[in-house]
């Protein structure tokens, strides 16, 4: 597949070929912390904002704190601080304000695989020495402008009378994508945003504190399947981005994936990612990835319209290094 400004990017087939097999560096330029990203031409740009018919936006981020207890209870609450030097005026700050604490946008800097490392092959001491490789300021600066559809998946179970158990670690296939996309009538284009509604973060959110406390002891989401033709099919569909109303996009925790390392102890503290799509997606694909957005809104008004298509603007924090940010999401339709 050929884009308009003369590129030819490589099949997922032929990415086996490449050096180490299997990742996009070479695709991209060695020097690229932009990823799929660059799938989005401007050429896709000026689609996109063809697609605005009604001029209503809708945004797709929750509020910060909204996820407290957060469900790996790795993150706490940032605290809010406003203050006055005169009585006509007001000013704040953050405290301990984690950045992929509630919806959020992954940097490449985020997640390491074990065999290849970060992307573009930087080590984990790499990653610390030279945080402009790969930090959020890459899509912060320009932002990211393209295609958004959406597959609503927790719709469309509960449409065909199986609704989607999002307690569960469900399994979203590459067949269940392409049912989804055509019970909606929407196409999948080179450079698109996936968005992928599980309905997870909607009852999350219904619960009170003590219920996600305890459901965070057990939590699991539905999501995508942690398959090889996953890859695949994101890879040749050119999708720049992917991103969830789930804790990772992915099915949680992993039941059965093409990508676990045998015989890998699990990390002494924090999430154990063994197994999980998280690790090719993005550092040897390079891919944006988002999660826990805010889906709800923009579900009930493409069931209205019957339009699962728009304009999407991201824009994550222009933060040097950053290991990930709010993405600051609005769907235009």
């Amino acid at each position: 597949m050929q884009p308009a400004d003369g590129t030819t990017w490589p099949t997922f087939d032929e990415l086996d070929d490449a050096t180490p097999p299997g990742t996009s560096w070479a695709a991209f330029g060695a020097t690229s912390g932009r990823g799929t990203v660059n799938f989005i031409t401007p050429r896709e740009v000026a689609a996109a904002a063809a697609l605005v018919k009604r001029g209503v936006p809708i945004g797709l981020d929750y509020r910060i704190n909204r996820f407290d207890p957060f469900p790996s209870g790795l993150r706490g609450a940032a605290q809010h601080h406003v203050f006055q030097n005169n009585p006509l005026h007001r000013d704040d700050y953050l405290d301990s304000f984690y950045l992929q604490s509630t919806s959020q946008i992954d940097a490449l800097r985020h997640i390491g695989h074990p065999e290849t490392g970060f992307y573009l092959g930087l080590s984990p001491e790499q990653n610390d020495a030279h945080p402009e490789l790969l930090g959020i300021h890459n899509w912060g600066e320009s932002g990211i402008v393209g295609r958004g559809i959406l597959l609503d998946a927790a719709r469309w179970a509960a449409e065909l009378g199986r609704p989607l158990d999002v307690e569960a670690s469900v399994s979203l296939s590459v067949a269940d994508l392409e049912a989804i996309a055509a019970w909606e009538g929407v196409s999948v284009k080179p450079g698109d945003i996936l968005i992928l509604r599980t309905g997870w973060a909607e009852h999350y959110l219904s619960l009170d504190e003590d219920a996600r406390a305890e459901f965070n002891r057990r939590n699991a989401s539905p999501g995508l399947a942690q398959k090889r033709e996953m890859l695949c099919w994101l890879w040749n569909n050119r999708i720049a981005m992917v991103a969830a109303d789930n804790p990772g996009v992915e099915s949680d925790p992993v039941v059965d994936s093409d990508f676990v390392l045998p015989d890998q102890p699990p990390p002494h503290r924090g999430f154990n990612h063994n197994g999980m799509l998280h690790r090719p997606l993005i550092a040897q694909l390079g891919m944006a990835v988002g999660e826990y957005w805010k889906l709800d809104e923009l579900s009930t008004d493409c069931a209205t319209d019957g339009v699962y298509e728009f304009l999407l603007t991201v824009k994550p924090l222009n933060l040097v290094g950053g290991a990930g940010s709010p993405p600051n999401a609005i769907a235009i339709k």
